[in-house]
């Protein structure tokens, strides 16, 4: 037998029926384990010596991996293809060594790129041993992120209260968004004048021109600065005769974009779809682990976390049979692109984001996926077929216009194209992170040199130049990945840390910097200005770069860091917090203190009118207060205009024509239709609440509107036939089912969330069992009826899936699934596991059986054995401990191995409780068991 890991359950199903009795395929679901969330767990002084902590989640499926290993030959590590992937495969290998659970098996590493049966069985045949550098390059990197979280956050917390947390790459992150917002804080607005003049040839076909040159001198975009310029120029172009002097056509080549790396794959999903680069990373995951079509679990796309942009030879010949067959052999180019990432630090090994069968249409999948799957599914597929096709053919066309009133001589210039051939253009075309009007792409019509033109308009239109646009998540994502900061498969968790601390928020598609994350900025700007330096992280991912390439040792990159970084830190600690925020006062002053309309003093206090406003810090971080505390107690936020009341109407509702308003309310803003006069005597207005991540003075009607109509009707449950509704409630959105209520996660959305996400999320909600943290009952799927037991069900359970009647539950076997197994399968499995003594007695056997069972000596054996136990009423306690011993002692009079097992669980339950651990083990000791054995 061949023992295989991956990381996911679902993953490591689809793999199992592709290789067949002779392998069994385990799931690690994730790391397993990590640096533990205190001081110590990386020692600088020990060659940075790290103490790793397996995650008590992973220690059951560890000890079911080490199980398995016993009867086994071979260890195949499957872990994802890349970085953390190796990581996985290097824990799971130490931790197992530990255990004692590798003697004398063949360890091997195995990656593929797509879950796909060719692909794996590919895989199997080509096996490596674990690849140290790059696991030295995670190493470095895990311990970078925690030697910089667990100094410098404590420094934050103690010298700027209310700040939450600091870290290697986010804080950079945050420093591109809160310099954008300086940017635009300090921009001054530019007055400049347009003069677009409209022609016509003697044909009557109209075209626009511009003024681009005047008396021989060339006018650029701001030239033109104030309104008597503009107006000289109008009189001079109303008086003018038109004539075009020059036509110029030239051809041009548009090449297609390259197939999608994780980076790129998020901005598109972003600006194209309206997704988070989370949600985008969670759909891809999906979509790569497998989806069932037409009775088969399979990978629809190759692996998500790559910047590589090369496609294998095989799917590029299947993409070119594609386009020839849909889009004509004209579209495929006589040979086949090859692309390559300009990126530094690219994995070139990885592929390219593509679809693993070119020929899987997207049509022919929208049934068979969610909304959103089968989007992004699609984004990909026309990307890539895009890749593959042929160029786009233009015709840019400029035309100069000379323009004569009376000496002067005046130049205008109109610019357009023409596509020819739209090639790649058919499919695909990127989108773009900003609106901008493209004269380029305007057609002209047909005109030549000295021909007469004829004004029909003329706009003359004052502009004012605009600030830098704040970053949308695709920009900011663009951004990092040019300056090299993090890793392409680190964006989205680095944007989610952002707005979960609150640093930034996202309204409108854009990123705006929050005050508290600004404060955090100007802090490690001020006194770690070298850690928040673009250049100095990109330096340093280049350095982890060289770790995984074996040019340098990680002890020596860490080493590098650490000797400047904690001198670093030791210089601020005897700096008092006064100090600091004095210093912060200074750095943050424009947008802090806003200037008066009046020209007075913006830090004169408008309470006192004496003391002076500056920067102060509280539990919740900092805020505004007056020098003349305590006489004086005015206090507002950061921003100067963060105080404005909330309450404003935003329009009518178009079904009840009643005012829709935003209201300022004792638990903060909210939405509010109608007023009291519009409802019935004692019925109450309705009301929203206002979504976290959203300012009020942001909300607009159609939000508004959005919000009132919550919670609402998803659909019906497939099941149950009950509704499922999806609304906002004090801990964020969420999706309800009867009691259950799943919390959406990042990237769904309440206003649109369709009905199989919804399902997935109420079931998974299920499984987590109400805390959301221990494992709940499945309700199960009914097969039928058993001759005596009753209704048939099958159940996902801790352990894996299984069948119950009656109280008799039995182990689905590997090469059954819960979709596949019949009912006479079902029963078979059933009566074999009632005829092994399993299940549960009815109840009025309790009491006989808690008699008996301490002579018998098989207490702790099975569920029913174990629980009347508890009710043997004379001598409970007696009892209770004559159960636990002879649990403990069952091992060495039977040698069974599943009470070997179970042993060790009731000698480590809490210590305090002499009795009730072992009856408590006893429970999940016999699913164990059952699981083996059924």
């Amino acid at each position: 037998m061949n023992i295989v890991i991956v990381e996911s359950p679902s993953k490591a199903k689809t793999i199992n029926k592709y290789l067949g009795p002779d392998y069994e395929v385990l799931a690690s679901f994730g790391h397993v384990r990590d640096l533990p969330a205190k001081n110590g767990s990386v020692d600088p002084d020990a060659n940075f010596q790290m103490i790793w902590e397996v995650d008590p989640k992973a220690a059951g499926r560890l000890n079911d991996i080490a199980k398995a290993l016993k009867g086994a030959d071979k260890l195949i590590l499957a872990t994802d293809p890349d970085r953390e992937g190796e990581a996985i495969s290097w824990h799971v290998l130490e931790v197992l060594k530990e255990k004692r659970a590798i003697k004398d098996h063949k360890i091997e590493r195995v990656v593929f790129n797509a879950i796909t049966k060719q692909a794996v069985t590919e895989a199997m045949k080509n096996p490596r041993q674990i690849d140290g550098a790059l696991v030295d390059a995670y190493m470095a990197r895990r311990a970078l992120d925690y030697l910089v979280g667990f100094t410098l956050s404590p420094v934050l917390w103690r010298k700027l209260p209310g700040a939450r947390s600091a870290g290697r790459v986010q804080s950079v992150a945050l420093r591109l968004v809160c310099d954008r917002e300086l940017e635009i804080e300090k921009f001054i607005p530019r007055e400049y004048w347009s003069l677009v003049t409209t022609l016509a040839t003697p044909r009557g076909d109209s075209f626009e021109a511009r003024l681009i040159g005047a008396d021989g001198k060339k006018i650029q975009r701001l030239d033109i600065g104030t309104g008597e310029e503009a107006e000289d120029f109008r009189k001079a172009i109303e008086a003018a005769a038109f004539e075009v002097t020059t036509v110029e056509a030239k051809p041009a080549r548009r090449n297609p974009q390259a197939p999608f790396t994780t980076s790129t794959l998020q901005q598109e999903a972003s600006r194209k779809l309206g997704f988070a680069p989370a949600h985008t990373m969670r759909i891809a995951q999906r979509l790569y682990e497998g989806i069932d079509i037409g009775g088969e679990t399979t990978g629809l796309i190759t692996y998500m976390r790559t910047d590589g942009v090369q496609i294998d030879g095989s799917a590029i010949t299947q993409a070119r049979e594609v386009i020839g067959e849909d889009y004509g052999k004209e579209y495929v180019p006589g040979t086949a692109r090859q692309y390559s990432t300009k990126a530094k630090n690219a994995q070139e090994a990885h592929e390219a984001i593509r679809p693993t069968d070119m020929s899987r249409r997207p049509a022919s999948l929208r049934g068979r996926l969610d909304s959103d799957q089968s989007r992004l599914y699609e984004l990909i597929w026309m990307r890539t077929i895009a890749s593959q096709m042929e160029s786009a053919e233009m015709e840019r066309t400029t035309v100069d216009i000379s323009a004569r009133a009376g000496a002067r001589v005046l130049e205008l210039r109109a610019t357009g194209q023409v596509v020819k051939f739209d090639g790649f253009l058919a499919v695909y075309q990127e989108g773009k992170d900003d609106d901008t009007d493209d004269e380029d792409s305007r057609r002209l019509p047909a005109m030549s040199e000295g021909e007469k033109l004829k004004k029909e308009n003329l706009a003359v239109t004052q502009h004012f130049t605009e600030p830098p646009p704040r970053f949308s998540e695709a920009s900011l994502v663009k951004r990092m990945e040019e300056l090299s900061i993090g890793r392409p498969s680190t964006y989205a968790s680095i944007l989610q840390v952002l707005k979960d601390r609150g640093y930034v928020r996202l309204e409108k598609k854009r990123l705006y910097g929050e005050d508290k994350g600004r404060v955090v900025v100007a802090f490690l700007e001020n006194f770690f200005a070298k850690y928040v330096e673009y250049d100095f992280t990109a330096a340093l991912e280049e350095n982890l770069d060289r770790v995984s390439n074996n040019e340098i040792s990680w002890q020596q990159v860490l080493r590098d860091f650490w000797t400047d970084f904690i001198g670093a830190v030791n210089e601020i600690k005897d700096l008092r917090v006064t100090e600091v925020l004095d210093t912060l006062d200074n750095m943050l002053g424009p947008h802090i203190y806003a200037p008066r309309e009046d020209g007075g003093d913006p830090r004169q206090c408008p309470t006192c009118g004496n003391g002076k406003l500056n920067l102060k810090a509280g539990k919740f971080g900092a805020f505004v207060g007056c020098s003349n505390y305590p006489e004086c107690r005015y206090t507002r936020p950061l921003a100067a205009d963060s105080g404005a009341s909330a309450d404003r109407i935003l329009g009518k509702d178009p079904l009840t024509d009643r005012d829709v308003a935003v209201k300022a309310g004792r638990f903060g803003p909210y939405i509010q239709l109608g007023d009291v006069k519009d409802y019935a005597e004692g019925e109450k207005p309705k009301r929203a609440g206002i979504p976290k991540d959203t300012s009020p003075s942001d909300v607009e009607l159609d939000l508004a509107l959005k919000l009132l109509s919550l919670p609402r009707e998803v659909g019906k449950h497939p099941e149950t036939g009950e509704p499922i509704t999806a609304g906002l409630g004090r801990f964020g959105p969420f999706v309800r089912h009867e009691k259950t209520y799943a919390s959406l996660e990042a990237g769904d959305e309440v206003f649109d969330i369709g009905l199989n996400r919804a399902v997935t999320l109420i079931a998974e909600k299920i499984l987590k069992g109400p805390s959301g943290r221990k494992f709940g009952a499945d309700p199960g799927k009914p097969l039928g009826e058993h001759p005596t037991l009753g209704g048939v069900a099958v159940k996902g359970g801790r352990y894996g899936a299984y069948v119950t009647a009656g109280g008799v539950n039995a182990t689905i076997p590997s090469d059954k699934t819960q979709e596949t197994i019949t009912l006479a399968e079902a029963i078979a499995l059933i009566d074999e596991r009632a005829a092994k003594g399993g299940g549960k007695p009815k109840r009025g056997a309790k009491k006989t059986v808690a008699k008996k069972a301490p002579a018998k000596k098989a207490a702790a054996k099975t569920d029913a054995d174990a629980k009347p136990a508890k009710k043997a009423a004379p001598k409970k306690k007696v009892a209770k401990k004559a159960v636990a011993k002879k649990a403990a002692a069952k091992p060495k009079a039977e040698g069974a191995a599943a009470s070997a097992a179970r042993a060790p669980v009731a000698a480590k339950a809490s210590p305090a409780k002499k009795t009730a651990p072992a009856k408590k083990a006893a429970k999940p000791a016999a699913k164990k068991s059952a699981s083996k054995n059924g």
